[in-house]
């Protein structure tokens, strides 16, 4: 396994096309935009170093025996799966942060279950590709980035009725030795600074759909590939001020990007899906409940850092103690840890596949990911209220640095005694970062915004199932299990306590 520094160093063999602010970066490693994205990226490698972490950090790969990094394992109990929600959530307290990796993680897994389907039903040989390359993941702890969503142009229309016919990325030609392909994958999480793209369908496809229907693995820096690096709230202070940037060590958000495919040569043995338009549906719903079910983790992991950056800041200005801060602050930690037990309980009712992995429940894991789109919400707005309209209107580094009105500003920045202002800013800075900057948009739509979740909470809500016992207990159906505790039918029953209940009347 790479420690974190290596993992960094590792990047600067590869030459991705990045493109951003109007330029091209010829250099990504070193390039300070991109520098807290990488730090936080590094950390799922230290910390999978560290002895105190090995046990959520790390596992046992299945395929070859050997310890790897968590990120490149393919889920082989509910025990797994509790132990990578765990691991979500120790990197959310260290980072402070998106930290990018768990998308190709979610990625690996969603293609192991799905093309051993295929394979079983269509007789393809999709799945011992797979596993060639996941060995290859583990053996060089590779970092992957999961390319899922698509640009999708009208979305009233399905792929193939598009005017663009690349505003889906689909397969251009295909011949003896691969598949060339064309289009985009946009918000991609970590592209930049990952080691391969793992693409999957980005929605369930009809037979007229089939050439958009496709699953691959791609190094970063193939010919033909571009990426174009997002804006993010605030992005650019880093570069004007340590202290204004809130969280400098580390990214904002997950370094999203667009990725370009222009006939972008895919060789057979990296291609995990190509047609099989049948099978795009079950591609996403995988994948998107396995990521979904992270949010419990992750999202609740940045709650426990606000959370105690807002504490904080309430202490330093001598409020810690008001009942009104107390009560934001529970409410705060009961929303978090209601987020939590959402994933740890979609986790633990987890189930085997065919293909011998595990797989979340995904109706939990839906519930998990829509309480994530409204507490998220919630819990920075109570953020907001403790550390109050500081958090927006503080002025730059440069002007606490000013010679002219530098000094007498700190004085006006002041808490109780014995704190430093200058800790005071960086708290608030760090509270802003987290609860005003672009986080709260990767908190409703990553992973799918409310909308999807809603629709497979729909589709597996059991709703007969539920009318069923309603008209048991109404009295609609019969109830067998009642009958058998009283010994006679419902009709039987109830015409004996009608009988009985009239005798007693007739005697009151």
């Amino acid at each position: 396994m790479m420690t974190g520094k290596e993992y960094i160093e590792s990047l600067r063999e590869l030459k991705p096309d990045v493109h951003f602010m109007g330029e091209r970066i010829t250099n990504v490693v070193d390039e300070p935009m991109f520098q807290p994205h990488i730090n936080t990226a590094a950390m799922t490698y230290e910390l999978a170093n560290d002895p105190r972490y090995e046990e959520v950090m790390t596992a046992t790969s299945h395929l070859t025996g050997e310890k790897i990094n968590r990120f490149t394992h393919i889920h082989q109990s509910t025990d797994d799966l509790v132990k990578k929600v765990r691991m979500m959530r120790l990197l959310g307290q260290r980072t402070g942060t998106c930290f990018q990796r768990c998308v190709g993680l979610d990625a690996l897994n969603a293609i192991y279950a799905t093309s051993y389907d295929i394979d079983q039903k269509k007789g393809t040989e999709y799945h011992e590709r797979f596993k060639n390359f996941l060995k290859h993941v583990q053996e060089k702890d590779l970092m992957s980035a999961g390319a899922m969503t698509d640009p999708r142009g009208d979305r009233s229309l399905r792929p193939n009725q598009q005017k663009n016919p690349n505003i889906y990325l689909r397969i251009h030609e295909r011949n003896d030795e691969g598949i060339i392909v064309n289009g985009a994958k946009a918000h991609i999480t970590g592209v930049i600074n990952s080691h391969e793209i793992i693409v999957l369908p980005t929605r369930a496809m009809g037979e007229e759909d089939k050439d958009y229907a496709l699953s691959f693995a791609v190094p970063v820096d193939t010919k033909g590939i571009k990426f174009v690096f997002a804006r993010q709230t605030n992005d650019t202070r880093r570069l004007q001020s340590v202290l204004d940037a809130g969280n400098p060590k580390y990214a904002i958000v997950g370094g999203e990007a667009i990725i370009i495919f222009k006939d972008v040569f895919i060789p057979w043995q990296r291609v995990f899906m190509a047609g099989e338009y049948e099978f795009t549906g079950q591609f996403v719903e995988t994948f998107a409940g396995h990521h979904r079910a992270n949010y419990g983790g992750c999202k609740v992991g940045l709650a426990d850092v606000v959370t105690g950056g807002a504490q904080w800041v309430a202490d330093a200005h001598g409020v810690a103690g008001a009942s009104h801060i107390i009560d934001k602050l529970t409410e705060m930690i009961a929303m978090a840890e209601t987020c939590w037990s959402c994933s740890l309980a979609c986790s633990y009712e987890g189930h085997k596949t065919p293909s011998g992995s595990y797989n979340i429940n995904p109706m939990l894991a839906n519930v998990t990911k829509l309480n994530i789109t409204r507490m998220v919400y919630e819990w920075m707005r109570l953020a907001h209220d403790i550390a109050g309209g500081k958090i927006i209107t503080l002025p730059a580094e440069r002007d606490f640095n000013d010679p002219e009105v530098g000094e007498t500003l700190a004085e006006y920045f002041e808490g109780k005694e014995g704190v430093d202002v200058k800790d005071i800013l960086k708290m608030l800075r760090l509270v802003e970062n987290m609860s005003v900057g672009a986080g709260l948009p990767e908190a409703m739509h990553g992973a799918g915004s409310p909308a999807a979740q809603k629709i497979m909470i729909a589709r597996r809500s059991g709703i007969e199932k539920k009318r069923e016992f309603a008209e048991i207990i109404s009295g609609i159906r019969k109830d067998e299990s009642f009958e058998k505790i009283v010994g006679k039918s419902e009709e039987e029953y109830w015409q004996e306590t009608k009988e009985k209940i009239k005798s007693k009347r007739a005697i009151t």
